[in-house]
């Protein structure tokens, strides 16, 4: 069965954005051309130009694609989140925060590409609004008090949920991006375990707190 014209325009462009993204996320935003993009696609330069006006046009493509994907109720992270287990199991997060680096290493890359190569000025946006999209879902969630009352006083939902987050994300970033496994000196499920102890419980013991504003 042949395609339609918009078949095939559709076929293209996504063939642009994978070249794109494998390229991107090995070789660097400056270090890839749109020449090695349209080579990497199977198409010429003219049809990469075509669907995309420029290369940076192609580069906030793909972290829209990325955006988009943390927004789905199937992100894994998100999964994992809003089956309500949270804070209790620690480490279903984390086995979840696993999949996520895993399933979108490329595209995890690219936040460390802008970082290097644009001084992260197309992720600045997104991650100065990743407390209110955490606070959107706390409130659809856990409405009113339902979770904060389960934590020690003190304790805000959002800082907890978004810390716990910020602490896996980094550690399999280090572990699956930059290749160093059992960074902690120990098996990833043994830290996992530990780290998840210490965001539960704290990590001095009660009425040991020595510092102005424990």
């Amino acid at each position: 069965m042949k395609r339609t014209q918009g078949e095939k325009s559709e076929h293209s462009r996504r063939a642009i954005l994978r070249a794109a993204l494998h390229l991107f996320s090995r070789q660097g935003y400056r270090g890839t051309s749109i020449r090695e993009i349209a080579t990497e696609a199977g198409l010429s330069t003219g049809n990469v130009y075509h669907h995309f006006p420029d290369k940076e046009t192609l580069f906030t493509t793909l972290l829209a694609q990325y955006w988009e994907a943390i927004d789905s109720p199937e992100f894994p992270f998100n999964k994992a989140l809003a089956s309500g287990n949270f804070p209790d199991d620690l480490e279903a997060l984390a086995r979840a925060t696993e999949e996520t680096i895993r399933d979108y290493r490329p595209y995890v890359a690219l936040i460390y590409v802008d970082v290097v190569e644009f001084e992260g000025n197309h992720i600045r946006k997104f991650y100065s609004e990743m407390s209110r999209r955490f606070e959107r879902f706390l409130d659809a969630k856990y409405p009113g008090d339902a979770l904060k009352d389960r934590l020690a006083p003190g304790f805000e939902p959002r800082t907890a949920l978004m810390m716990a987050s910020r602490i896996f994300l980094q550690y399999f970033a280090v572990e699956i991006l930059f290749g160093v496994p059992d960074q902690f000196g120990m098996p990833t499920r043994v830290a996992l375990r530990e780290v998840a102890g210490i965001l539960r419980r704290g990590m001095l013991l009660p009425g040991a707190e020595r510092y102005p504003g424990a």
